[in-house]
């Protein structure tokens, strides 16, 4: 009984941690989030280049690097690649991580929302397919 009481003590931080990493991102709540992005960037299958880029893939893709649409020099030369953090950095001030970004977007500073977003958007590939 004492094995199995160490046993269970011992994974539950663990089990606690993928809890709460699961519910952290919620892609259905991020597809609501998305609508403050919807005026300017489009996602899925048959999203195209609007005043924003479309943003299929954007996670793990070089900044200014999707083809005809057309970046600012400050985005174009900031060498950044859409990783989490730099996308997270990113989106809840877009004109401090990237000085001259032409986008207008004042940023999201609800964490949860910026969790949820990210999550959304992972889940569209390069082809606007979801993975």
């Amino acid at each position: 009984m004492k094995n199995r009481i160490s046993l269970i003590a011992a994974a539950l931080p663990a089990f606690l941690l993928t809890v709460g990493a699961a519910s952290a991102q919620d892609a259905a709540a991020g597809e609501k989030v998305f609508l403050k992005c919807r005026a300017c960037h489009q996602v899925g299958e048959t999203a195209k280049n609007g005043v924003g880029p479309v943003l299929n893939g954007v996670i793990g893709r070089k900044s200014g690097s999707v083809e005809g649409y057309n970046y600012s020099e400050a985005n174009k030369s900031s060498g950044l690649t859409w990783d989490e953090a730099t996308f997270r950095e990113y989106i809840k001030n877009p004109k401090a991580k990237i000085p001259g970004t032409k986008m207008v977007f004042a940023g999201l500073t609800n964490e949860k929302e910026v969790d949820d977003i990210v999550a959304y958007l992972k889940q569209f590939g390069p082809d606007g397919k979801k993975l």
